[in-house]
């Protein structure tokens, strides 16, 4: 596999990568929005209310956490995949070629950056689970 091929399929790893994990989170902040915004049904009174408010925030927090959870360990994952596979890449171009080094550092840095996007995400959906949380 020549060097421009390996590239490629580095740059089409990466995107399906960075596409995947905001999929995820995506898909997690609506389940979150959606067990947030659900109501419970009709009740006649104070209590009955309580009763059925408590489960339901026992869900969304649950949900939020579930969310932020996936977030940031499959970015976590994707991250870890293309970095070995950028670092290994860019092993053999470096020693074929040293002076390619700095353009390598940035593949790399770039597959750091799925991680990082996925921690973000994971700390936004924490901050609308901590405003869910009964004071």
């Amino acid at each position: 596999m020549s060097g421009t091929q390996a590239a490629r399929r580095l740059r089409k790893f990466i995107h399906v990568s960075l596409f995947a994990t905001m999929a995820l989170v995506v898909f997690g902040v609506m389940a979150a929005s959606m067990h947030a915004m659900a109501a419970p049904e009709e009740v006649k009174d104070k209590e009955t209310t309580i009763q059925h408010i408590q489960p339901e925030i026992a869900n969304n927090i649950g949900s939020g956490l579930i969310a932020a959870a996936i977030a940031a360990s499959v970015s976590a994952i994707a991250a870890g995949v293309a970095v070995a596979y950028v670092g290994a890449a860019a092993v053999g171009a470096v020693s074929e070629k040293p002076e390619v080094f700095g353009r390598t550092i940035i593949f790399v840095a770039l597959g750091e950056g799925i991680a990082v996007l996925g921690l973000v995400i994971a700390i936004m959906i924490l901050g609308v689970v901590g405003q869910m949380l009964p004071s």
